[in-house]
């Protein structure tokens, strides 16, 4: 559990409770559809590397882990952010800012992630909801989900306590109903088991059956949505994985990975010798020569009928074949994920010219800032909802308020080409002074002015 916050629940939840249970007992319809839910499991489990074809000859690169941290680490770079105007409120959102790189990496493995705030005695805390464990039932025009299933679960001994909390955005008002279920905890048991009244989990005791709250426009929860085009089910609103379109390729990576481990293993130095060459021990084993008993194997052969007693075993290893291909699945990961080249595969063996490498560096810029954006917006939703549900607890979260965002991109722009283009578009007379020290010393303008040598020829940006 981070500190104010914590995940709603870790165990898949679509493996634990099938859609029409949820959909009876909520009486509403869930829009995750099964092709959803069985690629956002798969998801989840390549994010955990525990992919479905890793075996004993298939071994794991941990590429969409490591894909989704990438993503993170570019969209969160540096990331500032606060809430101005209202100090209560900004104090309770930097508990979330403090991981926020962690909670991105998170979405963008599984698509998306549900930030609900609530109130907890004086503070405003988060539940962090991971897609595996979120229900979508409604959704509007624009796709934004208006409605969901949220599921809490807590072991007590040997039983097994759920709590349903279902959300909805409605013409009448916000509705928020919440319903508990005990069952007993056996592996696989996917049955909610029998309902129960709130108050039999401490937890819950202060939860309302019901609730029915007015001047609600947006739900009271936040959904941080990856910005791809869902190919899984064209029709749903729930975002897909940063790495969605390269599963196939990331298997055959890890296939070819394992194929060059197994060259390396296969082709280890080894001296095959007559068993007669060695010693037995007291219990009848040969004794091989201390410390090399790697590098020697035992023959079941007579030395005397063969011409040699030692035959060394050194095959040429085909690694650079092998690498190459690899390099070359990479490159296609790195290109279906929106990433340039180089990032996962082999920064010498990518760009071959000045084109391909600016388009490479575009398409990680576009795809970086869009996921900016959509975090960016999740953020601001994210404050709406602490600042009603603490007007609704008389906590001091009213009046206006802005919420201000500031990040470093210069790994994902050249700054230094950035630079030496402004100051030629400052001896053009395309760009002033001042604009220029705003820019690149986060000066105000009244600093700028002051700071610039007053020279007749001189163009500080201001009127004649």
């Amino acid at each position: 559990m981070f500190n104010g916050l914590k995940e709603l629940i870790r165990q898949v939840i679509s493996k634990m409770f099938n859609r029409s249970t949820l959909e009876k007992e909520l009486e509403t319809d869930i829009v995750t559809s099964d092709k959803m839910a069985n690629a956002i499991n798969l998801w989840s489990q390549m994010y955990e590397d525990k992919a479905p074809w890793l075996c004993s000859t298939v071994s794991s690169m941990n590429l969409a882990a490591t894909i989704a941290s990438e993503y993170a680490r570019l969209t969160t770079l540096e990331l500032e952010s606060e809430v101005q105007g209202n100090d209560y409120i900004n104090n309770q959102y930097q508990t979330v800012i403090d991981n926020i790189r962690i909670y991105t990496e998170y979405a963008c493995a599984k698509g998306g992630l549900v930030f609900k705030p609530y109130v907890n005695g004086e503070n405003i805390e988060v539940d962090l909801t991971q897609a595996d464990c979120f229900f979508p039932t409604a959704f509007n025009s624009r796709g934004e989900v208006t409605g969901a299933v949220f599921v809490d679960t807590k072991t007590i001994g040997e039983k097994l306590y759920t709590r349903l909390e279902y959300h909805n955005l409605t013409t009448e008002g916000y509705y928020i109903s919440n319903k508990a279920y005990v069952t007993r905890n056996i592996e696989g048991n996917n049955s909610l088991g029998k309902e129960i009244p709130l108050t039999d989990v401490s937890d819950w005791e202060e939860l309302e059956p019901e609730v029915m709250i007015q001047n609600v426009d947006k739900p009271l929860f936040a959904y941080f949505k990856m910005p791809i085009a869902n190919t899984i089910d064209t029709t749903s609103p729930i975002g897909v994985s940063v790495f969605s379109r390269a599963t196939n390729d990331i298997k055959e990576a890890d296939k070819q990975y394992s194929r060059i481990l197994w060259e390396y293993e296969g082709s280890e130095l080894a001296v095959d010798a007559s068993i007669d060459c060695f010693k037995k021990d007291d219990r009848g084993n040969f004794v091989l020569p201390k410390g090399k008993e790697r590098l020697f194997r035992t023959m079941e052969y007579e030395a005397i009928n063969t011409k040699s007693a030692f035959t060394t075993f050194s095959p040429e290893i085909r690694d650079d074949s092998l690498f190459n291909g690899l390099n070359n699945i990479l490159k296609q990961i790195e290109f279906k994920c929106g990433l340039a080249y180089g990032t996962i595969s082999d920064p010498q063996q990518v760009d071959k010219t000045a084109e391909e490498i600016k388009m490479s560096k575009q398409r990680s810029y576009q795809s970086i800032t869009d996921t900016q954006k959509a975090l960016q917006k999740a953020l601001e939703h994210l404050v709406y909802c602490m600042s009603i549900i603490g007007q609704l607890s008389g906590l001091p979260t009213g009046g206006k308020y802005e919420v201000g965002f500031k990040r470093d991109d210069s790994i994902l722009i050249d700054a230094e080409k950035e630079r030496i283009q402004d100051r030629q578009d400052i001896a053009i007379g395309v760009m002033s002074l001042v604009e220029y020290r705003a820019k690149w010393y986060g000066e105000t303008e009244e600093e700028a002015i002051g700071k610039i040598p007053q020279q007749a020829d001189v163009d500080t940006g201001g009127d004649e």
